[in-house]
This record gives C-alpha cells, structure tokens and sequence, in this order.
C-alpha cells in the first residue's frame, strides 16, 4: 500500500492563489493523498468559497492569522492525528507538475536517512528558470541562499543530492521526522522558520534531499522588492535564526557584523527616501534583541 500524503495548504487572503492551487493539486496522479487547507483568519471569504468549488478538500479555520509557522503547524497536528504517513507543505502561490509527489515519495521511502525531500522549484512566468533547487547557509556571514536561483535549467541540478535546507513552499516530511524533531519554532511567525527546522533535522542526523524529477513553479519574481513587513520579519528572525544554532564563540563574531549589515541597510534606504523599509529593520533589530517574537509589534 501508498504512503499516505497530506497536502497542507496555508491561505490568508489569497483566495485566487489558493483555487488555483488546488485546482493544481486535484489533478495529482498519487494515489494516497488528501488536502487540507488551513485558513489563518483570512477576511476575504476564503472559507465558504474553497469549500464551495473544492468540497472534498477540509478547511480548519484558525479565526486569527498564526503566521507560516503555527498556521502550518495547526495542519500538521491535524493530518498526523488522522493518520498521515507525509505531510506536504506547500505556498498557496504555487502549481504541480501531476507527478510530483510520486517521485516525492519514492526518493523518500528508498532513502531512510532522509527527513524531508523537496522539489526542484521554478519561476511561475519562466516555467524552466529555477527559482530553488534546494537551499544553503552561509553560516560566515549569516546568510541563506536558494541553490540555483534565476539560473535556466540545464541539467545542472539532475542528481539527488542533500542540501542544508528546503524551501517552505514545497516541503515534503516524513510523519517520524516530525515527531522527532518537533514543529516549526513559533516565535519566527514568517520567514526562517522552515531553515530552522531544517538546521534542527539535519542535527538529528536526517538528510535533507532534492529531489530533481519532481517539480513546482512558484508565482514569485526575481529582484522582487521586499515590503516593510517582509523586511521587518527577514531582519528580526535571522538574528533569531542565528542566536539559536551558532556556537557562542561564533555569536562573537558574526552576530555584530550582521548588525551592522543591518545599519547599513538602513542608511541606504534612508537615503533613498525609504523610511518605511529603515523603520521596519530598526524595528527588527530592536525586538530581537529585547525578545519580543510572533507577529510584528508596530504598524509599519
């Protein structure tokens, strides 16, 4: 018998990203799966409108918005009670290739050293440029990166190989990895969440594997600028993300230089008249280091 998959699908008012995803995942040619929406405190409709155009797929409703990481921790609690041997989390932003989760699961189950697997992830609007065909840290200077970002797909990444994490937007996970290595740290809300959890699995002696047969495009867009709130939650949570898993010497060294990174961010975008954009890596930098996490404190 198939695995049993749970897709888990996070919506917070992004109705149209959402069908369309589902739509996406309805012609999945996997014989073992279901999809659960999780609905964190949308106030568009969402709800009524999935279940009415999608009516075997379940919605719990959250009635606040938890961010990425409690919203999809909410789904997963869920999917493992009702007996999930996978959970899949996916972006609502995002469309399947039909075979996915059967080389997903393949790679997976011949892999017992493997925690969690994921796709090779393409741009929506260039369906063959990656966008991620995996992820790496930096850890020198405190730093993530997708692997193969805006590169044309050549074949360069055609090998199953460990990567030091996966993207969020297309996670697939074992139902023992999870139990072992716990859900998505809260405090993060959005953002480094799911490279935390990939430091603490890797830690726990799992690998992390790109899977290049299976494959997703993402609606994203490269040298997208971020908003204040994005910037607010990227600045605060690598700092986060960074206190937890680098050793104290190393905090020494690397956690000041990534401060005045910080600073210096700042001044570029005060003096190209974004104060919104300073504001909010102020912001940031100040609530890590007076403990403050979950959603962000201030209006921005």
């Amino acid at each position: 018998m198939m695995p049993q998959v749970a897709v888990i699908v996070l919506n917070w008012n992004g109705l149209d990203d959402t069908l369309a995803c589902l739509e996406s995942l309805s012609h999945l040619d996997y014989p073992c799966y279901r999809v659960l929406v999780v609905d964190n405190g949308s106030t568009d409709g969402s709800p009524s409108v999935i279940r009415e155009h999608f009516p075997g797929v379940e919605v719990i409703e959250t009635e606040e918005n938890l961010g990425y990481a409690e919203g999809n921790n909410i789904g997963v609690r869920h999917a493992l009670r009702d007996g999930a041997d996978y959970v899949f989390i996916v972006n609502n932003d995002t469309e399947f290739h039909p075979d996915i989760l059967n080389h997903l699961v393949e790679t997976a189950e011949a892999s017992p050293r493997a925690g969690a697997v994921g796709p090779k992830i393409y741009y929506y609007l260039w369906p063959q440029r990656l966008w991620a065909a995996g992820g790496a840290i930096n850890w020198r200077h405190g730093f993530t990166y997708n692997l193969g970002i805006n590169q044309d797909d050549r074949g360069q990444f055609d090998e199953i190989q460990p990567v030091d994490f996966l993207p969020g937007c297309a996670l697939l996970i074992k139902r023992k990895t999870w139990e072992t290595v716990g859900p998505f740290d809260a405090r993060f809300f959005l953002y480094w969440e799911e490279v935390d959890w990939c430091v603490r699995a890797r830690r726990a002696h799992y690998e992390l594997l790109l899977v290049p047969k299976a494959k997703m495009w993402h609606k994203t867009l490269p040298h997208q600028s971020h908003s204040p709130y994005v910037l607010y939650y990227m600045t605060r949570n690598r700092f986060l993300f960074l206190h937890k898993h680098l050793p104290f010497s190393q905090k020494l060294g690397i956690l000041p230089r990534c401060a005045w990174d910080a600073f210096v961010a700042m001044a570029d975008d005060l003096s190209k008249g974004k104060r919104g954009h300073a504001r909010a890596i102020g912001w940031g930098l100040l609530d890590f280091f007076r403990g403050k996490f979950g959603p962000v404190s201030v209006p921005l």
